[in-house]
Order: C-alpha cells, then sequence, then structure tokens
C-alpha cells in the first residue's frame, strides 16, 4: 500500500503576518523589576546580614537613596 505524503494545510505559523503581538506592559514590567533589583543589590558593602529594621522600611531607604542620586 503507498503512503501518502502528508498535505499541509495553512498554518497561521507559516504566514508572515501571524506572531504573538505583547502588550507594552509586558515587556515594561520585567525590565523595571530587573532594573530594580539590579540596584538594590549594586552596593553589596551596604548590605547587612540581620538589621532590627523591618524589611519594608530598609527597602523604603534603599529606593529613596536611589532616587537621590
Amino acid at each position: 500500500m503507498p503512503v501518502r505524503p502528508y498535505a499541509r494545510t495553512s498554518s497561521p505559523v507559516s504566514t508572515p503576518r501571524a506572531g504573538i503581538r505583547l502588550p507594552w506592559w509586558a515587556l515594561l514590567l520585567p525590565a523595571a523589576a530587573f532594573v530594580i533589583l539590579l540596584g538594590l543589590i549594586l552596593n553589596p558593602a551596604e548590605a547587612q546580614a540581620a538589621t532590627a529594621e523591618p524589611g519594608a522600611t530598609q527597602l523604603l531607604e534603599r529606593v529613596r537613596d536611589l532616587l537621590a542620586r
């Protein structure tokens, strides 16, 4: 019995305009998170293992220092 070749139909992948369109925030949010986290670890000399201050206070102080530069 002869084997028939697979007949390809037009699929969305083969069309030139087919693609995934991302909203603007889908690229902005990961980029912003990366920049913020990078800013938090840029100065490891100020890092302390344990502090008496709550983490939120320390985070806000670092954000304030970054914005003051």
